[in-house]
């Protein structure tokens, strides 16, 4: 029988559960459904208590954690020491993990320590005939693989978006808290630095995503360049409507060629084919021409528009779910001016 294993860590004290990290849970509870099999659930962190309260609803038979003050902050020693206890404990065969920057650093190491194999970036966990496989994209998220493996444990870190975010509730059983030694630390947390919430461009669990391409640091129809005009339309929106920004590789990487460029952009803002793949439950393009490489990586957001003034372009043949054909600076100032 297999045993899953869900492995989530704790936020700051009393900070609920994320969406990515519900819907990884849904994705390991469907996946025990599946296979018939135990689900478990291992919490890391500083204090597991009121992270246990949430979780303790979703069916799990057991409730594992590390907790204490070396566990609160990441670094790569603690948390895949505490992953790799709460693995041994659970006796899992399974390991699912949202893929977040936390988990994604060990979790290769952890596999390797249990003598398993790992798979990540996982977009569909199924269970045909009762073994497991997972699905993910290669060749630039060009081409869909299905993987299935003997080998275990097997770790899966799993993207956003993979299921319905579970939404139960506390109850079930007290956590288990196991007692995990470790080696003098040879480095310390001593604080966190962090862009202003308003400043900041990326976020992951925002409703909409915001993509910025190559036209808006072009000549206008009245042959002017208006970078900053630009500049100011994008950033009010972001404030305004709490969205993501995203960029093509074109914008990005303009600078380079002595263009202008809007400087709150950087490659992290880079999605597609060549970046990040989104996934939000609604994006707008703006100024894309049709960018068929790009286009690529917006596959997994459920709703797409875009803003072109050519009609024929690469957006408009089949690539968005709404086209408006209109000026993007007409159409921004508008849109801030109603929000």
């Amino acid at each position: 029988m297999e045993t899953i294993l869900f492995l989530v860590h704790a936020e700051a004290a009393g900070a609920p559960l994320r969406r990515h990290a519900r819907e990884a849970l849904a994705a390991a509870r469907q996946l025990a459904a599946d296979v018939g099999g135990r689900l478990v659930v291992g919490l890391v962190g500083g204090d597991v208590g009121a992270l246990a309260g949430q979780v303790g609803g979703c069916g799990a038979e057991r409730v594992l954690g590390v907790e204490g003050p070396q566990f609160e902050a990441a670094r790569y020693a603690s948390d895949a020491a505490a992953a790799e206890a709460l693995c041994r404990a659970a006796g899992a065969t399974l390991v699912v993990l949202a893929a977040t920057s936390r988990w994604s650093r060990v979790a290769a190491g952890v596999a390797h320590r249990l003598g398993g194999g790992i798979d990540t970036h996982v977009t569909r966990i199924e269970a045909g005939g009762g073994a497991p496989a997972v699905t993910r994209w290669v060749y630039r998220q060009r081409i869909e693989t299905v993987l299935r493996r003997d080998r275990r444990p097997w770790v899966l870190t799993v993207e956003a978006g993979i299921a319905p975010e579970w939404q139960g509730g506390g109850g079930g059983p007290a956590p288990e808290l196991l007692e995990v030694k470790l080696a003098e630390p040879r480095s310390r947390v001593v604080g966190t630095e962090a862009p202003a919430g308003d400043q900041q461009t990326i976020r992951p669990d925002a409703g909409l995503l915001f993509v910025a391409g190559a036209g808006w640091t072009k000549k206008q129809p009245d042959g002017a360049v208006k970078a900053a005009e630009a500049e100011r339309l994008i950033l009010e929106f972001l404030a305004k409507a709490r969205a993501s920004l995203g960029s093509t590789k074109s914008l990005v990487d303009m600078g380079g060629e002595g263009q202008a460029v809007l400087p709150f952009l950087s490659h992290l803002n880079q999605v597609g084919q060549t970046g990040s793949t989104p996934r939000h439950p609604k994006g707008l393009a703006t100024c894309c021409h049709g960018e068929e490489p790009h286009t690529v990586g917006w596959r997994f957001v459920k709703e797409r528009r875009a803003i072109s003034l050519d009609a024929n372009c690469g957006w408009a043949r089949g690539k968005a779910d709404v086209l408006y054909v209109a000026d993007a600076f007409d159409v921004m100032r508008e849109l801030n001016a109603l929000l």
